[in-house]
């Protein structure tokens, strides 16, 4: 009785470890990553089924056979001989090998040995496995804008809600200040709060920008894209780095994404930096040329006339005339795997052609590098300018007309609706477009204008102006939104003329928004929001 329970118990175990090893054998063979095991002297004693779709061979083609048959040198390789002699003595090698095929290809691997022995008789055999080099690195590098794309859209969120935040901070210490004599020492602080709050805006509206790949094209002037970018370049560096900047006088209106050129430009200032580990100098420089109908030949996609040049240059180390060829290549990089991955400058290229510009490049080792842009000036533009606010020491207008504010942000509602009954509005709130509309149905109070949050629940700020043209009621809309433009763009609003606040705003700008919108021809009513949003131009103005 007893030997026979221990017999069944050797069995168990006995069918545990079948098992086990039939598991093991099923995960091998349907590992991606090349494997295969050999003896101590390399002779081939298994290869997985990505081993045999890599080589082009069999398994029953290879086993017997000595690894040698499938080796073969890399540039950063070792020998496989010395791979093999290095396990057996340390246990593990880890390092470059490459792979022959069947038909004189050879794979770049990653390959890790390690030295099995048995615990008996110490005989060892190798468990060889190896990852395809170029396809790891070929997938972490399309992974970047995948996960940049997606960190856009996150910053995006974060950017709404900070934005919602400015604009409590920055509405109640303009109230603040409203209140506090002049000469009374809070109304600095007041100031310096609010001055705190346009700083933090403004980095989250390049922030933005930068995250975002494809923007709305606008009429800018190429020295005003510079001067905005500079801000940044401090941060990224150091001391021994001068910046020098010589902007043309006069220069011309380009139609570029502003964003996108910005983005260029980090790009491009990145660059410089990674060349001048030691410090140097940079410049960057904007003028007027007039191109002839040589140079148009000899760049495809450029016409001949006139364009604005931008050109950023560096003192770095250079570069030779191999590389200088294919710096604009996808994955090409002159830099170590931890300072690049061959992908700036290939965007700085694409970005450049979709703003209907070209990018060349210029450089002699241990000279220096300079990135030529030629961006063709804009057609004269009769485009609205961007409205121009009255000057900060005149008093906010006042009125006495019926104001509807929808806003889903209850701290931003509060205080919009604070700050516009001490103008002298007869001011309602709602949380949300079907509160809005019931407020509107009611009647009890003819709403001359409606400010509505273009991103909210349940209904959408332009949603709720199709609504209110459809019903016919005759109250202007005046939208707004912390959300990106590219956020706003898609949520049904084509465009947006005059008719728009981007939080954070301040009181005073809304202030004057709002007489402004009151004060339109009743032309310019909810069925133009409703339609769009815009009747006379997009949202990006001249700068």
């Amino acid at each position: 009785m007893h030997h026979s329970r221990a017999a069944k118990q050797v069995a168990s175990r006995q069918s545990r470890k079948t098992s086990a090893l039939r598991i093991l054998r099923r995960a091998v063979d349907h590992c991606q990553e090349v494997i295969f095991l050999t003896d101590a002297d390399g002779v081939l004693q298994y290869v997985n089924p990505s081993c045999e779709i890599m080589t082009g061979y069999r398994a029953d083609e290879l086993i017997g056979q000595h690894v040698s048959c499938i080796a073969s040198q890399v540039p950063t390789g070792e020998s496989w001989d010395s791979m093999r002699r290095e396990a057996l003595q340390k246990g593990v090698f880890r390092g470059n090998g490459g792979l022959l095929s069947k038909h004189g290809g050879v794979v770049e691997l990653d390959l890790a040995v390690t030295a099995v022995r048995d615990p008996g008789t110490q005989v060892a055999s190798l468990a060889w496995t190896g990852i395809d080099v170029a396809e790891r690195e070929l997938k972490a590098k399309s992974e970047g804008p995948n996960k940049m794309e997606s960190l856009g859209v996150f910053a995006g969120g974060i950017a709404h809600d900070f934005n919602n935040l400015l604009m409590v901070i920055g509405s109640y210490a303009e109230m603040g200040q409203a209140t506090v004599p002049a000469d009374h020492p809070a109304r600095r602080h007041m100031q310096e709060i609010m001055a705190a709050v346009r700083r933090a805006s403004e980095l989250t509206r390049r922030l933005l920008m930068f995250g975002h790949r494809s923007g709305a094209q606008e009429l800018v002037s190429p020295n005003w894209i510079v001067e905005e970018a500079i801000g940044m370049f401090s941060r990224l560096l150091e001391e021994d780095i001068e910046i020098r900047v010589s902007l043309g006088k006069d220069v011309p209106l380009v139609r570029v994404d502003p964003g996108q050129m910005e983005q260029v430009l980090l790009n491009l200032v990145v660059n410089a930096r990674d060349a001048m580990p030691n410090g140097g100098e940079l410049a960057i420089e904007t003028q007027l040329v007039k191109l002839n109908e040589s140079f148009a030949r000899q760049h495809p996609g450029i016409a001949a006339g006139e364009h604005v040049l931008l050109t950023v240059t560096d003192s770095g180390h250079g570069m030779r005339a191999e590389e200088l060829a294919r710096i604009f290549e996808p994955f090409y990089t002159t830099k170590s795997e931890e300072q690049g991955t061959g992908l700036g400058l290939a965007i700085v290229h694409s970005i450049v052609q979709k703003n209907g510009g070209v990018i060349s490049a210029a450089s002699t080792p241990g000279a220096g590098a300079a990135f030529n842009i030629y961006l063709p000036v804009a057609a004269p533009s009769t485009e609205k300018k961007s409205f121009c606010p009255l000057p900060p020491e005149l008093p906010n207008p006042h009125g006495c007309e019926a104001l509807l504010v929808v806003e889903d942000a209850e701290p931003v509602r509060q205080a919009t609706v604070e700050f516009l009954s001490s103008l002298g509005y007869t001011v309602r709130s709602a949380a949300n477009g079907e509160e809005a509309l019931n407020h509107l149905r009611d009647g009890s109070i003819q709403f001359e204008l409606v400010m509505v949050d273009i991103v909210m629940p349940k209904m959408s700020g332009p949603e709720l102006a199709r609504a209110i043209a459809a019903l016919r009621f005759s109250s202007k809309v005046l939208l707004t939104s912390g959300h990106p433009q590219h956020v706003v763009l898609s949520k049904g609003v084509s465009k947006i003329d005059g008719n728009f606040l981007q939080k954070p705003f301040s009181l005073k700008s809304l202030a004057i928004k709002i007489r402004e919108v009151l004060d339109e021809p009743v032309l310019a009513r909810a069925a133009a929001a409703a339609a769009g949003a815009c009747s006379s131009s997009t949202l990006p103005t001249p700068r």
